[in-house]
């Protein structure tokens, strides 16, 4: 996920804002980390650079 997203990204549970968390980073690029909501308390995970912003009920 290139970090330029989080200035578009927000919640889809409540619209908040989200923070970004990086655990591995390569060239310039999130590759796992979590996107947490400074609302609701929703996190969301990213991994293999790909931010899964899906509603709690229908991650599997």
């Amino acid at each position: 996920m290139k970090q330029e997203l989080m200035d578009i990204l927000v919640c889809p549970m409540c619209k908040g804002e989200l923070t970004l968390t990086v655990t591995d980073e390569k060239d310039g690029e999130v590759v796992e980390g979590t996107l947490q909501c400074t609302q609701c308390s929703e996190t969301y995970p990213i991994e293999d650079t790909i931010p899964n912003l899906l509603p709690p009920s229908l991650r599997s």
